[in-house]
Formats: C-alpha cells, sequence, structure tokens
C-alpha cells in the first residue's frame, strides 16, 4: 500500500498562479548576463553555455537563465535558494533596479521592460515597494516620518502622509515609537518600520528581499508571522526571496527553486516536499517534518466501497498534522473530499506511517 498518491494534473507543479487577466506579475524569458557584450551574447549560440562555461570562454556571467512564471493577485510568491542561484538579481530585474539581457516584466499588464525613465519612477513609487535585508531608514528621522518619506517624495501634503504613517505605524505594532528615531529601536522593530514604509505607499505588489536573514531566530519566527497577519489584513501580492526552506514553506502559497540562475521546480509548498522536482531538492527537503507540509491528497489512498457515507470527511488539501487528531479518534476510516467529490480515503495506519518516518529519519 503507497503511502503517497500519484499527483493528479490539478497536483502537478504549476509556472502560474493565474491566467489571462487574473495576473498581477507576469515573466517570461528573463536573462541576465552581466558584462559589456551581454547583449551580443544573447544573439549568438554562446548563450547556451553552461555557466562556467560561459564565465571561461567570455568573461561573462549568466545571473538569470530564461526565467518565466506569473504571480496571481493576492498570493505570496517565494523564490528561493542557496547564495549565488541569482535570487536577488531576479528581483531586481523585476523593477528594473538592474537592466534586463531579455524579456520582459508585466506588472499588471504594463510592461515595465518596456517603460520609459519617468514611468518607471512612477510605478517604483505607487504600484511596487521593496523590503531589503538591510532596513535602509534614514536614522535623523523619526520612526513617522521615516514610514510616510515615500509620501513626502510623492508630495503629498504634510497632513496625509502623516496621517496615513499613522494607520501604518498601528498596523504593524508599532503604537507609541512614532518619535523615536531608529537607533533607539531593536533589530525587529526597525524592520517593522520598513514594513510599515512599504506599506504607507498602498503598493500592487509588495518585494521582498531576505528582509529578516540579519535577524536572530526568534525575531525572524515573530517578523514571519508578522507578514502572515499583515498578508491575511491587507491581503496585497507579495513576491519574497529568501534561502531559508522552512521560511519559504511557512510564507509562501507556491515556491520558486533556483539554481545557477534557472528555475527548478515551481510548485506548492507540499508539491515541492511530496513531489521533489530532482535531487537537488530532495536534498533541500529531506529534513522537512513531512506531515506539518504534506496534505492528504499525497497521503490518501484510493476511495473505496467499504467507506461508509457517513464517515468524516476531510478535505484533500488539509494538512496531515491538522488532520490527525479527527483521523485517530475516528472509529474507522474517513473519506478524503474535493468539494462534493470522494477522492480517497484515510486512517489511522496512514497518518501513523507519515509521523513515524519523520522521527525515524
Amino acid at each position: 500500500m503507497s503511502t503517497t498518491a500519484e499527483p493528479t494534473e490539478a497536483q502537478t507543479p504549476q509556472t502560474s498562479g493565474g491566467s489571462g487577466d487574473d495576473v498581477a506579475l507576469q515573466v517570461e524569458g528573463l536573462w541576465k548576463i552581466f558584462g559589456p557584450r551581454g547583449d551580443k551574447i544573447m544573439q549568438t549560440e554562446e548563450r547556451n553555455l553552461s555557466r562556467k562555461e560561459l564565465q571561461e570562454k567570455t568573461g561573462h556571467v549568466v545571473g538569470i537563465r530564461d526565467v518565466s512564471f506569473d504571480v496571481a493577485p493576492g498570493e505570496v510568491f517565494v523564490v528561493m535558494g542557496l547564495s549565488g542561484s541569482g535570487k536577488s538579481t531576479l528581483v531586481r530585474l523585476l523593477t528594473r533596479l538592474i537592466e534586463p539581457t531579455a524579456g520582459t516584466v508585466k506588472l499588471y499588464g504594463d510592461d515595465i521592460t518596456g517603460m520609459n525613465d519617468g514611468s518607471l519612477l512612477e510605478t517604483r513609487r505607487r504600484k511596487v515597494s521593496m523590503v531589503f535585508q538591510h532596513f535602509g531608514l534614514l536614522p535623523h528621522r523619526k520612526v513617522i516620518d521615516n514610514v510616510g518619506f515615500g509620501l513626502e517624495v510623492r508630495g503629498e501634503s504634510k497632513k496625509d502622509r502623516r496621517t496615513r504613517a499613522k494607520e501604518m505605524v498601528d498596523l504593524v505594532g508599532l503604537s507609541g515609537y512614532e518619535n523615536n528615531f531608529p537607533d533607539q529601536l531593536s533589530g525587529g522593530m526597525q524592520q517593522r518600520v520598513g514594513l510599515a514604509r512599504a506599506l504607507a505607499a498602498d503598493p500592487e505588489v509588495l518585494m521582498f528581499d531576505e528582509p529578516f536573514s540579519a535577524l536572530d531566530p526568534l525575531i525572524r519566527r515573530d517578523m514571519q508571522n508578522e507578514v502572515i497577519r499583515l498578508h491575511h489584513e491587507v491581503g496585497k501580492t507579495m513576491v519574497f526571496i529568501t534561502h531559508d526552506l522552512s521560511e519559504a514553506l511557512k510564507l509562501g502559497d507556491r515556491i520558486l527553486i533556483m539554481r545557477d540562475g534557472e528555475i527548478v521546480q515551481i510548485g506548492t509548498p507540499d508539491e515541492v516536499v511530496a513531489a521533489p522536482a530532482d535531487d537537488y531538492v530532495r536534498d533541500f527537503t529531506s529534513d522537512v517534518p513531512k506531515s506539518h507540509v504534506l496534505t492528504l491528497k499525497w497521503v490518501m489512498r484510493p476511495p473505496s466501497a467499504d467507506v461508509p457515507a457517513d464517515a468524516p470527511a476531510l478535505d484533500c488539501n488539509q494538512i496531515v498534522r491538522d488532520a490527525a487528531r479527527i483521523v485517530l479518534d475516528a472509529q474507522g476510516p474517513c473519506r478524503v473530499v474535493d468539494g462534493d467529490k470522494v477522492v480517497g480515503v484515510i486512517d489511522d495506519e496512514d497518518i501513523l506511517r507519515v509521523v513515524v518516518a519523520e522521527e525515524a529519519h
């Protein structure tokens, strides 16, 4: 008896979080070759050389190689990989902080890569906000003025920007610290100021480039929870860069895993853990507590006529750990459903098999 179901078409990792007009961010065929002849290399077969071969032959480095993906409105899309994988280069290409060598980036249909300087500046000011590892706060300005700085640059009145800044200070849990200076705050509090500043502009997309890497583990966990809470409250589309798999699994609706500037896999957290694309991803996920990530569709068995119609019904997308108590307390097998359709069956043995396997590991 198999402990994991074979992926159905619906379970197969997808590159798109939406289709048609239901796309917040659309990236197609994005390349970045660092060096003075990057554009010319794109027109030759040299672009197909490996990163190492191209550098040895031409002195140029491939930062990003033919990357394509979509992000749906309201999605938390995580890009992860080890140092040198290209993830930070990628997030900078999305707003042209680095100019791409080839490819297109569209934000709600607007072509970022084709914009003139004026349009690009306006897009950065109004539609996209970024949060970096280094907070970039102005040391001589109080919290309230740091939060409202982007609105000041946009030319909004002092009254309006202070009202908005105060709302964002309250939202990120810094009420009472409005008149403090950055050096009077802890690292976690400073990053909250950075979050408030990013949210103050009311952007369509928030981009995070390893924002919590410099924080100690406890504060980092608190900030991850803060991002989850803020996402639930404001519903912003988020692109989050990290090298930490636990962080990716905790935050991401979908995860893009990179290696050497290329996409290795895109999938939901349970897809990445249950069906790794290759040994690289498998090694990444080998220590993950499976019951905390896998959904029932990965551990259920095929439907059985022996299971009563009134047996407890559990959604196929429910996390194994969350469903464990119901299954273990049941007097027999439980039905696994997708909407109104019964798609599988699960019992205490199926649950325990996952738990025992991760404890043995």
